[in-house]
């Protein structure tokens, strides 16, 4: 069996054996289509040779996938021959021995490296002045412009409106062949988007010539061609361009500082000739395309954006379910946390769990990188962290290189984290403790004297060979300990970072007042010093106290 198929700018044809295979746009799919309309995971082939069964899921792509004209959902049966539908590309099965390339609907574009010599070169600034007075005076000419401004307007498909496009330049230049080409995103190719042909005639190929085509997208200039039949170089070419023609001239469909494509017409007649005063009507014709094209663009780039934005909805509401919305009730002790992302999802995190033996687990890590690729590491050491939780007997340094092993060995290279967890036995105030490669949390006594919880090994998941040390404090009545990620320390004004100087004397100042509210006055005197300066990384912060009655 193989599956064939285009997306209009190129043909795919992939051998089937049993098994499943991932379509998409995501480059690690089984069957790869880097079309826009195709999601990154569109759709799901399952086949059984043997069994002569194939199936096909759609798994939640933008724009469909349907068979034979009708959207899927769920598991459908696929028959050999069916028309399917991965958003605007279209393919279809076929048994090997009777399986033969689709012929494209348009005219495939082939570049030349020679170029005609009758052409002319007009910039298209020039091409779009004012229509000289005995153009303008053309039957049907201003109607017609006014019919194609409508479409600027109209919600129909890109297709659709191509081909009325055409049809309408066609009551006002005489042509053989109008085509619209578009440009990849690259810039370096041109491939065919519509056409407009006698009915009946074979499209053959389009020929254009490579330097034409890149001073057309790179200068933005227009094309005359005159008669290039003449031309003894192409005398044994057979082409669109190069066979019978007399004339032909190409504009860029520019907008936005951007060439979008290019449109092309052509004539064989010899009284149809072309001159500058066509050209400039293609150009202006080319111009109400292009605002169109763009306005394509623009819905397609804001419903993206809409999608994403959905998206990081989702994701932020996830994180945040994640992290512990109160914390847990130790009885002489207060404990509190406070995180603001900068990005709807962010790399902090912070974890508290009672254990069955009444100790107090506690951790908070900063991974490495910002946005979704961090949430998604922090959601990984996070669950790892809890599932070691439940185990009969905590080991910190067990439990810390377990997890690091994990994003080690699951993980690229720049991926880590620092991190700093404690345990903390609230019979006698002890809290064993592992700083791998964190900021160093601030102890503050009840008499206002500070210590730092300095590291004791690397961040995790950066070293197969990294072993941490346990470190132990005792809390009296009274004192505070601050976990905190480079957020606070590292948050920026015109005049500098914040830094650990600032930050330990308003810890210091509110070490009294309920965790909160120095939570709270930290945060307040971190945006206070950045004033209009946008918050460049996540603030996380873990306050413990024991009581002082």
């Amino acid at each position: 069996m193989k599956l064939s198929g285009t997306d209009g700018q190129r043909f795919y044809s992939w051998e089937l054996a049993s098994g499943e295979y991932k379509v998409g746009r995501d480059q690690a799919c089984n069957f790869y289509i880097p079309n826009k309309t195709v999601s990154r995971n569109h759709a799901l082939l399952e086949i059984d040779i043997d069994g002569e069964e194939i199936y096909l899921r759609d798994l939640g792509s933008r724009n469909g996938t349907f068979i034979n004209d009708s959207k899927i959902s769920g598991r459908v049966s696929v028959r050999p021959g069916d028309k399917i539908m991965f958003g605007h590309t279209e393919f279809k099965i076929s048994i090997a021995e009777e399986a033969a390339p689709l012929s494209p609907s348009f005219p495939r574009t082939v570049l030349s490296d020679e170029e005609p010599r009758k052409s002319v070169y007009l910039p298209i600034n020039e091409a779009l002045k004012p229509l000289p007075k005995k153009v303008s005076d053309l039957p049907d000419l201003i109607p017609t412009m006014f019919d194609m401004a409508k479409m600027l307007v109209l919600d129909e498909p890109q297709e659709v409106m191509l081909e009325r496009s055409l049809a309408m330049i066609a009551k006002i230049i005489p042509a053989e062949k109008l085509v619209v080409l578009f440009v990849s995103e690259d810039q370096n190719e041109v491939y065919t988007a519509a056409t407009l042909l006698p009915e009946g005639q074979d499209p053959g190929e389009l020929t254009l010539s490579r330097t034409i085509v890149n001073e057309i997208i790179t200068n933005k200039n227009s094309i005359l061609i005159t008669d290039p039949k003449d031309d003894p170089r192409f005398a044994d070419q057979q082409s669109i361009i190069m066979s019978e023609l007399k004339s032909a001239m190409a504009v860029p469909l520019f907008d936005e500082g951007k060439v979008l494509g290019i449109l092309y017409a052509d004539t064989t007649k010899p009284l149809h000739v072309y001159n500058d005063d066509y050209l400039r009507v293609l150009a202006t014709f080319g111009n109400i395309i292009a605002s169109k094209l763009l306005n394509y663009t623009l819905i397609d780039e804001r419903q993206a954006k809409r999608v994403m934005e959905a998206e990081l909805d989702r994701a932020s509401l996830i994180q945040k379910t994640l992290l512990v919305a109160e914390p847990p009730c130790v009885e002489g002790y207060e404990v509190h946390a406070f995180q603001e992302q900068s990005r709807s999802v962010g790399g902090d995190m912070y974890d508290f769990r009672l254990l069955k033996d009444g100790q107090l687990l506690f951790l908070v890590a900063d991974v490495s990188g910002k946005g979704m690729g961090a949430a998604l590491l922090m959601s990984n050491i996070l669950a790892s962290f809890r599932i070691l939780y439940e185990s009969d007997s905590i080991d910190l340094s067990d439990m810390v290189s377990r997890v690091s092993l994990q994003l080690l060995n699951h993980s690229d290279a720049g991926d880590f984290a620092t991190l700093f967890i404690g345990l903390l036995n609230p019979a006698d105030g002890a809290v064993r403790f592992i700083n791998a490669g964190h900021n160093p949390p601030i102890l503050i006594r009840s008499d206002a004297k500070l210590e730092t919880l300095n590291p004791g090994g690397a961040m995790i998941g950066a070293f197969d060979f990294t072993t941490w040390e346990v470190k132990t404090i005792r809390l009296s009545r009274g004192d505070m300990i601050l976990v905190y990620t480079d957020g606070v320390t590292e948050a920026e004004s015109g005049d500098g970072m914040y830094g650990e100087e600032r930050m330990r004397q308003q810890a210091t100042d509110a070490k009294n007042l309920p965790l909160e509210e120095v939570a709270i006055r930290l945060l307040d005197d971190i945006k206070c010093f950045t004033k209009d300066m946008p918050q460049s990384d996540d603030i996380t912060m873990l306050l413990l106290r024991k009581e002082k009655e």
